[in-house]
């Protein structure tokens, strides 16, 4: 297999749900640009006002790392994959129990990522942020 940086974009996001799917979450970071921006949607409870985290180290520590511990049974399914030049549209589907709830997600969600250079450079969440908070119990 060629290496992320000789990937197409839709090559190199899909590497990215794989990795992460196999729960490789260092082979995701190693995705990354140092520089990535990585935003949650806005009202997301672990970012409810859509703060950009810069760089693979916040990600991990903000996301990551948080969404480990905090959810059982996560999984992204991805659907379709959309590129339009630099950015990599995925309409995709989570699943997960929150544990201290209990409660069972079932989400559509789409990602917006930036690929450059085969490195991923930006992502964007869009999901349905009341649902999210009611399984979290934030709302």
């Amino acid at each position: 297999m060629s290496s992320v940086g000789t990937m197409g974009n839709v090559e190199a996001v899909r590497h990215v749900y794989e990795r992460f799917g196999q729960g490789d979450v260092a082979a995701v970071l190693a995705a990354f640009d140092p520089g990535i921006e990585w935003r949650l949607a806005e009202g997301h409870p672990y970012a409810p006002d859509g703060a950009v985290w810069t760089g693979p180290a916040a990600v991990a520590r903000n996301f990551f790392a948080r969404a480990g511990e905090e959810w059982d049974g996560f999984t992204i399914t991805p659907a379709a994959f959309h590129e339009a030049r630099e950015a990599v549209v995925v309409e995709c589907r989570y699943h997960g129990v929150y544990t201290a709830t209990g409660k069972r997600l079932d989400a559509q969600v789409c990602h917006v990522w930036g690929v450059r250079a085969g490195k991923i450079t930006r992502f964007q969440q869009y999901i349905d942020t009341a649902q999210l908070q009611g399984v979290m119990g934030a709302r």
